[in-house]
Protein backbone atom coordinates (compact mmCIF):
# COMPACT_ATOMS: atom_id res chain seq x y z
CA UNK A 1 0.00 0.00 0.00
CA UNK A 2 1.54 3.66 -1.00
CA UNK A 3 1.87 5.45 2.17
CA UNK A 4 0.75 9.33 1.86
CA UNK A 5 3.38 11.89 1.49
CA UNK A 6 3.70 14.92 3.83
CA UNK A 7 2.14 17.40 0.77
CA UNK A 8 -1.29 15.50 1.73
CA UNK A 9 -1.52 16.54 5.36
CA UNK A 10 0.08 19.80 4.27
CA UNK A 11 -3.35 21.21 3.06
CA UNK A 12 -6.27 23.15 4.28
CA UNK A 13 -7.55 20.85 7.33
CA UNK A 14 -11.24 20.36 5.86
CA UNK A 15 -10.25 19.08 3.13
CA UNK A 16 -7.36 16.21 4.42
CA UNK A 17 -10.51 15.15 6.63
CA UNK A 18 -12.81 14.55 3.69
CA UNK A 19 -10.11 13.38 1.74
CA UNK A 20 -9.02 10.86 4.61
CA UNK A 21 -12.74 8.94 4.33
CA UNK A 22 -11.14 6.10 2.19
CA UNK A 23 -7.80 5.76 3.55
CA UNK A 24 -6.20 3.03 5.23
CA UNK A 25 -4.69 3.49 8.65
CA UNK A 26 -1.97 1.08 9.08
CA UNK A 27 -0.13 -0.18 12.81
CA UNK A 28 2.68 -2.58 13.17
CA UNK A 29 3.19 -3.75 16.16
CA UNK A 30 5.10 -7.12 17.83
CA UNK A 31 5.31 -8.62 13.92
CA UNK A 32 1.14 -8.10 13.23
CA UNK A 33 0.17 -5.39 10.98
CA UNK A 34 -3.66 -4.42 11.64
CA UNK A 35 -5.32 -2.38 8.59
CA UNK A 36 -8.30 -0.60 9.11
CA UNK A 37 -9.70 1.79 6.67
CA UNK A 38 -11.11 5.40 7.55
CA UNK A 39 -14.78 6.00 7.70
CA UNK A 40 -15.34 8.72 10.26
CA UNK A 41 -13.28 11.94 11.31
CA UNK A 42 -13.59 14.99 12.84
CA UNK A 43 -11.70 18.30 11.95
CA UNK A 44 -10.21 20.45 14.45
CA UNK A 45 -9.02 24.02 12.79
CA UNK A 46 -6.66 25.43 14.81
CA UNK A 47 -6.38 27.38 18.47
CA UNK A 48 -9.69 29.97 17.29
CA UNK A 49 -11.92 26.05 17.39
CA UNK A 50 -13.03 26.23 20.94
CA UNK A 51 -13.67 22.27 20.32
CA UNK A 52 -9.64 21.89 19.84
CA UNK A 53 -6.85 21.16 22.15
CA UNK A 54 -4.94 24.04 21.22
CA UNK A 55 -7.74 26.53 21.82
CA UNK A 56 -5.88 26.23 25.70
CA UNK A 57 -2.59 27.04 24.05
CA UNK A 58 0.86 25.42 23.47
CA UNK A 59 1.13 22.84 26.21
CA UNK A 60 2.78 19.68 26.31
CA UNK A 61 -0.19 17.65 25.80
CA UNK A 62 -0.78 19.92 22.71
CA UNK A 63 2.73 20.48 20.92
CA UNK A 64 2.84 18.05 18.49
CA UNK A 65 -0.23 19.37 16.84
CA UNK A 66 1.82 23.42 17.07
CA UNK A 67 4.12 21.04 14.93
CA UNK A 68 4.82 19.97 11.27
CA UNK A 69 2.17 17.95 9.75
CA UNK A 70 2.04 14.15 9.31
CA UNK A 71 2.50 13.41 12.93
CA UNK A 72 0.30 11.88 15.07
CA UNK A 73 -1.43 13.91 18.49
CA UNK A 74 -2.50 10.98 20.90
CA UNK A 75 -3.97 11.44 23.90
CA UNK A 76 -6.24 10.03 26.85
CA UNK A 77 -9.98 10.51 27.55
CA UNK A 78 -11.59 9.59 30.63
CA UNK A 79 -8.49 8.26 31.97
CA UNK A 80 -8.79 5.04 29.46
CA UNK A 81 -8.89 5.16 26.37
CA UNK A 82 -6.62 7.03 23.78
CA UNK A 83 -7.84 9.18 20.81
CA UNK A 84 -5.34 9.60 17.66
CA UNK A 85 -5.37 12.60 15.26
CA UNK A 86 -3.58 13.60 12.07
CA UNK A 87 -1.73 17.02 12.47
CA UNK A 88 -2.50 19.29 9.35
CA UNK A 89 -1.37 23.14 7.66
CA UNK A 90 1.86 24.01 7.97
CA UNK A 91 3.68 24.23 11.70
CA UNK A 92 2.03 26.26 14.03
CA UNK A 93 -1.47 26.42 12.76
CA UNK A 94 -2.49 23.79 15.77
CA UNK A 95 -4.80 22.18 13.35
CA UNK A 96 -5.58 18.36 13.47
CA UNK A 97 -8.40 15.95 12.33
CA UNK A 98 -9.66 12.95 14.97
CA UNK A 99 -9.88 9.55 13.26
CA UNK A 100 -13.42 8.65 14.34
CA UNK A 101 -14.06 4.79 13.37
CA UNK A 102 -12.56 2.39 10.90
CA UNK A 103 -13.80 -0.30 8.80
CA UNK A 104 -11.67 -3.43 9.77
CA UNK A 105 -9.82 -4.88 6.86
CA UNK A 106 -6.91 -6.92 8.55
CA UNK A 107 -6.16 -8.11 11.94
CA UNK A 108 -8.68 -6.04 13.92
CA UNK A 109 -10.63 -8.19 15.70
CA UNK A 110 -12.44 -5.84 18.41
CA UNK A 111 -14.81 -3.28 17.43
CA UNK A 112 -13.69 0.01 15.82
CA UNK A 113 -16.87 2.61 15.85
CA UNK A 114 -15.16 5.33 17.87
CA UNK A 115 -12.20 6.53 18.55
CA UNK A 116 -11.32 5.13 21.91
CA UNK A 117 -12.31 1.57 20.75
CA UNK A 118 -10.65 2.01 17.00
CA UNK A 119 -7.30 3.01 18.85
CA UNK A 120 -7.77 0.02 21.21
CA UNK A 121 -8.35 -2.33 18.55
CA UNK A 122 -5.52 -0.78 16.28
CA UNK A 123 -2.93 -1.20 19.53
CA UNK A 124 -2.57 2.65 19.60
CA UNK A 125 -1.63 4.55 22.75
CA UNK A 126 1.42 7.55 24.38
CA UNK A 127 3.83 5.40 22.59
CA UNK A 128 2.16 7.01 19.18
CA UNK A 129 2.07 10.10 20.80
CA UNK A 130 4.22 12.40 17.91
CA UNK A 131 5.10 9.72 15.67
CA UNK A 132 5.67 10.26 12.48
CA UNK A 133 2.95 9.17 9.95
CA UNK A 134 6.00 8.48 7.62
CA UNK A 135 7.33 5.71 9.30
CA UNK A 136 7.46 2.27 8.45
CA UNK A 137 5.74 1.17 11.36
CA UNK A 138 2.09 3.43 11.86
CA UNK A 139 1.10 5.25 8.64
CA UNK A 140 -1.89 6.36 6.48
CA UNK A 141 -2.20 4.69 2.55
CA UNK A 142 -3.99 5.29 -0.07
CA UNK A 143 -7.14 4.48 -0.65
CA UNK A 144 -9.52 2.19 -3.25
CA UNK A 145 -10.99 5.24 -5.68
CA UNK A 146 -14.52 3.73 -4.66
CA UNK A 147 -16.94 6.19 -4.76
CA UNK A 148 -18.94 7.07 -1.90
CA UNK A 149 -20.84 9.87 -0.81
CA UNK A 150 -19.67 12.38 2.44
CA UNK A 151 -22.09 12.68 5.11
CA UNK A 152 -21.23 16.22 7.06
CA UNK A 153 -22.82 16.46 10.58
CA UNK A 154 -21.74 18.26 14.00
CA UNK A 155 -19.02 16.92 15.82
CA UNK A 156 -19.93 14.27 18.63
CA UNK A 157 -19.37 15.20 22.35
CA UNK A 158 -18.03 19.23 21.95
CA UNK A 159 -21.18 20.56 23.77
CA UNK A 160 -18.77 23.38 25.64
CA UNK A 161 -17.76 24.66 21.84
CA UNK A 162 -20.07 27.27 21.77
CA UNK A 163 -20.94 28.45 18.42
CA UNK A 164 -18.55 25.78 17.16
CA UNK A 165 -20.08 22.97 18.92
CA UNK A 166 -22.97 22.98 16.01
CA UNK A 167 -20.81 23.56 13.25
CA UNK A 168 -20.84 20.43 10.52
CA UNK A 169 -16.80 19.58 10.68
CA UNK A 170 -17.93 15.69 11.36
CA UNK A 171 -17.48 13.52 7.70
CA UNK A 172 -18.23 10.14 7.09
CA UNK A 173 -18.68 7.48 4.77
CA UNK A 174 -22.70 7.48 3.94
CA UNK A 175 -24.22 3.86 4.84
CA UNK A 176 -21.15 2.81 6.33
CA UNK A 177 -22.00 0.22 8.62
CA UNK A 178 -18.85 0.42 11.08
CA UNK A 179 -19.38 4.74 11.99
CA UNK A 180 -19.97 5.78 15.31
CA UNK A 181 -23.54 5.09 15.99
CA UNK A 182 -24.41 8.42 17.34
Amino acid sequence: MKKLPRRFYDRDTLTVAQELLGKYLIHKQAGIQRIGKIVEVEAYLGPHDLAAHSAKGLTPRTQVMFGPPGHAYVYLIYGIYYCMNVVTEKAGRASAVLIRALEPIKNLEARTQGPGLLCKAMGIDKKQQGHDLLSSDFYVAAGEEAPFQIIKRPRIGVPYAKQWAKRKLRFYIKDNPFISKR
